[in-house]
C-alpha cells in the first residue's frame, strides 16, 4: 500500500528530498508514484506539515 499526499501539502520538497527510492515527483502538490513507493513511511515522518498519509 503507497502512502499518499493530501492537499495539506505545500510542496516543499522535504519528502522527495527524505524519500530513498525517489517515488515523489515535485508539482504543486507534490505526488508518489504507487509502481516505486516502498510503503517505507520515510517521507511521512519527514513531511512537517504531515500532509502524507498511508494509502488504502
Amino acid at each position: 500500500m503507497a502512502y499518499k499526499i493530501t492537499d495539506k501539502c505545500v510542496a516543499c520538497g522535504t519528502c522527495a528530498d527524505a524519500c530513498p527510492v525517489g517515488a515523489i515527483s515535485a508539482g504543486d502538490i507534490y505526488s508518489i508514484n504507487p509502481d516505486s513507493c516502498v510503503d517505507c513511511g520515510t517521507c511521512a515522518g519527514a513531511c512537517p506539515q504531515e500532509a502524507i498519509v498511508p494509502g488504502e
